[in-house]
């Protein structure tokens, strides 16, 4: 085989396949396969297997196939085209599409979801982990963040947990005016069994059954779109715990909420959710803690 074949052969593959041709040929050449120069027909047969095992480039190999099912826009259950209150229409005259389009809601739901700060680990009752003087500290510069972001907060929601109360208090005198909710729902626990696994957290399956069951109750509560008769876009902070806040993401995206412990928060960090009046959700920031120094960072 003349150099200039060969060289146009080598032309004809992309990357690393070239490669592996160029050394097929040149060992072929050279009588390496065991074979004479003059045995073209099995030296060919063998270069073929080396060529055939080389996948052909297509866009098509290096698009990902879409997995999963397709986003249900009526997740939360309140999609207009689905509610009915089954009366019948007193005039036959009445536009029917009317009670349909004053039930679409209009306005866009904010959802800032804030993680605790550090607290007292040592502490053997919940009274007893409060926070650290470090998250002291960075409550207030979750507050401080939250203030510069201008946004008129409608409320402050928090779990009823001794380190979630004071963090939201703490937030709170950086935000005047926002009125301040506790709620036992929010309350840390387990959701749902991770995938995959780990060994050093292993909870009873009882507590997956009742914690899972509240926590999912905590996010049909507050994680919807908004009410047909809410006017204007809203902006609501709840203060809670990791665990609570990685399992709806994950319900609010519409992701495999067993994958909730692959993701990892900063105390004190933001989680922001947007939920349209479609019903569509983005997650706008995941544990955002970006506005702390770097020394006053912990994920305990």
């Amino acid at each position: 085989m003349s150099y200039r074949k060969t060289l146009k052969l080598i032309c004809g593959f992309a990357g690393g396949s070239a490669v592996l041709v160029f050394a097929a040929a040149a060992a072929d050449s050279r009588g390496y396969f065991g074979e004479h120069r003059g045995e073209v027909a099995t030296r060919w047969s063998r270069f073929s297997v080396l060529q055939a095992a080389q996948p052909a480039w297509t866009p098509s190999n290096h698009t990902p196939v879409p997995t999963g099912r397709p986003w249900d826009f009526n997740w939360d259950k309140r999609d207009p085209s689905t509610l009915s209150n089954g009366k019948k229409k007193e005039s036959v005259t009445e536009d029917p599409s009317s009670d349909q389009d004053n039930s679409k809601p209009k306005a866009t739901r904010n959802i800032l979801l804030i993680r605790h700060s550090q607290y007292n680990l040592s502490g053997n009752s919940d009274k007893e982990r409060i926070l650290t003087p470090l998250g002291r500290e960075q409550a207030e510069f979750t507050g401080q963040r939250l203030s510069a972001l201008g946004l008129k907060y409608d409320i402050l929601i928090h779990s009823s947990m001794a380190r979630a109360t004071e963090t939201a208090n703490i937030i709170s005198k950086h935000l005047p005016g926002v009125d301040l909710v506790s709620c036992d729902l929010l309350r840390e626990g387990a959701p749902i069994e991770p995938v995959p696994p780990v060994t050093h957290w292993k909870p009873d399956a009882v507590q997956y059954y009742e914690d899972g069951a509240r926590i999912e109750a905590a996010f049909r509560r507050y994680i919807h779109r908004a009410d047909p008769k809410q006017k204007e876009d809203s902006y609501e902070i709840i203060v809670c715990h990791a665990n609570v806040i990685r399992y709806f993401v994950c319900r609010a995206l519409q992701f495999p909420p067993e994958g909730w412990l692959r993701m990892g928060l900063n105390n004190g960090s933001i989680t922001w959710l947007t939920i349209r009046p479609s019903g569509r959700v983005a997650l706008r920031t995941l544990g955002d803690a970006g506005f702390m120094p770097p020394d006053k960072l912990t994920r305990t």
